[in-house]
């Protein structure tokens, strides 16, 4: 009997314990949970099944001004031959 007691307790400290800081998946969660694709929220959900989108929630985009900016077209050499307005065609 103390046989079979000491080798339960012995069992039980080889076994790795799960941390509660483990990253939570669809595995390690019920069977309802729904983890999303990483995206920030950028509104609410009602009562009454409708969606209140926020504009502080949005996303802002700075882009430069590109007015006067000369656009050069570049096309490498090996690809010259396949282009039907190129001199190698």
């Amino acid at each position: 009997m103390p046989l079979g007691l000491i080798t339960g307790i012995a069992r039980a400290m080889r076994r790795k314990r799960t941390s509660s800081l483990d990253i939570l998946s669809s595995k390690r969660a019920p069977r309802t949970y729904y983890k999303g694709k990483n995206c920030k929220p950028t509104g609410f959900h009602t009562r009454k099944g409708g969606y209140v989108v926020v504009p502080e929630k949005l996303p802002n985009y700075v882009v430069p001004d590109l007015t006067d900016f000369k656009v050069i077209i570049w096309v490498g050499c090996k690809s010259c031959k396949y282009l039907p307005g190129s001199i190698r065609w």
